[in-house]
């Protein structure tokens, strides 16, 4: 058997291997519900998600009415503190993701987490799921400061840093993983499942998956 071509392969979180959308789109119902806004669907909520609380919150007060700086400001706090406390309430792994897991595993590669997510939430949630220990690095949109969240490359590199370097690739939904994944010079997958902004073939990814199950072969591809 030849050598798996990459020896790190990184992931976003939400929308990439989980499905979060349900405690996410609570959240967001929630503060909405503080300023006397209407729900909004799981299905409107979901393009939103992707470049953190802050503009996922913006968004869905746009879609319910208009939004300003000053209840912006004022509900973001309330939507995290809400969200830390269901963090993992409806949040579900999409199907085939562990087994992909430990294929990449028994080929010696070394996994990691980089998500927009504030890191603190992405351990909590994963420590909540009992799989924290299954990544190397997570780095969330807050681990190197302000300005370095996807599709800035910084994370990314980061994350291959701390895995002492190597050939990697990395999984995600959205434009901001593409083009993060792209400046770090990385492979980019694309999963066709996630929390779509626009259709998957025009992210500009060098591959793209529908299933879990095609994730290793489709990394021997590229490699």
């Amino acid at each position: 058997m030849s050598a798996f071509p990459f020896s790190i392969v990184g992931f976003d979180l939400d929308g990439t291997l989980f499905d979060t959308s349900a405690d996410l789109a609570g959240a967001v119902n929630y503060a909405l519900s503080l300023a006397g806004r209407p729900a909004l669907p799981v299905e409107t909520v979901k393009p939103m998600i992707g470049r953190g609380a802050r503009h996922m919150l913006a968004e869905g007060l746009r879609a319910s009415g208009g939004c300003d700086e000053a209840t912006l400001s004022d509900l973001h706090p309330k939507l995290l503190e809400y969200y830390e406390a269901n963090i993992s309430a409806g949040t579900v792994a999409y199907p085939g993701m562990l087994d992909a897991l430990d294929a990449l595993v028994s080929r010696g590669v070394r996994v990691g987490i980089v998500t927009n997510k504030l890191f603190g939430l992405a351990d909590k949630l994963l420590r909540e799921l009992d799989l924290a220990p299954r990544f190397e690095v997570v780095l969330g949109g807050d681990s190197l400061g302000p300005g370095n969240a996807k599709p800035s490359p910084a994370l990314i590199e980061e994350m291959v840093a701390r895995m002492g370097g190597g050939r990697a690739a990395f999984v995600g939904d959205s434009i901001y993983d593409i083009g993060a994944a792209h400046a770090a010079g990385v492979p980019a997958v694309a999963v066709s499942f996630g929390f779509m902004m626009q259709p998957v073939e025009e992210l500009g990814a060098d591959a793209v998956i529908d299933h879990y199950d095609d994730l290793v072969s489709t990394l021997e591809r590229l490699g």
